[in-house]
């Protein structure tokens, strides 16, 4: 078992490298915006919740695997943030965001995990993908729609930002359809259960996401959708659907 788990780390590990490497052949062959590139990068840790949620024998080596993660990557980051050939991949973003969401995103896996893995059982751990995939694709539409077409700003106190409409609606729609098709294709629900599933979660996803502040919601969405999806099923499993 520990032998199959280092093989997993390994492979969770070579997953990141072989992902990032990519993604920066891609920004430096094709010259892509950086907001672009970062939704790239966001995807890429977006889909690391697969290999981390079905490599390792245990949940807590999950969240172990996790936290070690952080361990290795977040002096890597220091090293080169300051670099001229990390300012030219990233010039936007200084000041450290880049190591901040590497532990705030493996701090939400590791909740996730822990919660809907080791307290909940086996049976509940498709939820972890749900959710991680809710917040993944739906953010970064909400980011990219928001930048290209938002027109009309969303003015509330407790918004930070510039928020808009067409990116809060993107948000709705693209969480909506991660979390239909991860439970039709990956949890092998059935399309009704999966339908409203996403029908009842993916506006709670949108407004989590638009009054959370400073990057949290890498934290409040995943968790906020993974919460919203128990009890649906929970009832559904109750009434034997």
């Amino acid at each position: 078992m520990l032998h199959n788990d280092l093989v997993g780390f390994v492979l969770f590990i070579g997953y990141f490298v072989v992902a990032a490497l990519l993604a920066l052949l891609f920004k430096a062959r094709l010259k892509v915006p950086f907001e672009v590139f970062r939704k790239m990068l966001h995807l890429v840790i977006t889909l690391s919740i697969l290999p981390l949620s079905r490599l390792f024998s245990t949940w807590y080596v999950a969240v172990l695997a996790a936290f070690l993660l952080v361990l290795i990557m977040y002096p890597v980051l220091a090293l080169v943030e300051n670099t001229t050939i990390f300012k030219r991949f990233a010039p936007e973003r200084a000041g450290g965001e880049f190591k901040r969401s590497l532990i705030i995103v493996q701090l939400s896996f590791a909740i996730l995990i822990a919660v809907f893995w080791g307290m909940l059982g086996m049976d509940r751990r498709y939820i972890v993908v749900v959710a991680v995939m809710a917040w993944g694709f739906g953010d970064a539409a909400a980011a990219l729609v928001g930048k290209a077409f938002g027109r009309r700003r969303i003015l509330h106190p407790r918004i930070e930002g510039r928020k808009t409409v067409e990116g809060t609606l993107a948000m709705f729609v693209v969480a909506g359809l991660a979390i239909f098709l991860t439970l039709l294709i990956y949890a092998g629900q059935t399309w009704y259960v999966s339908l409203t599933v996403a029908t009842c979660v993916a506006p709670v996803c949108a407004a989590v996401e638009l009054f959370s502040d400073r990057g949290m919601d890498t934290l409040t969405v995943p968790l906020s959708a993974a919460f919203a999806i128990l009890p649906l099923m929970s009832l559904f499993s109750f009434l034997g659907v």
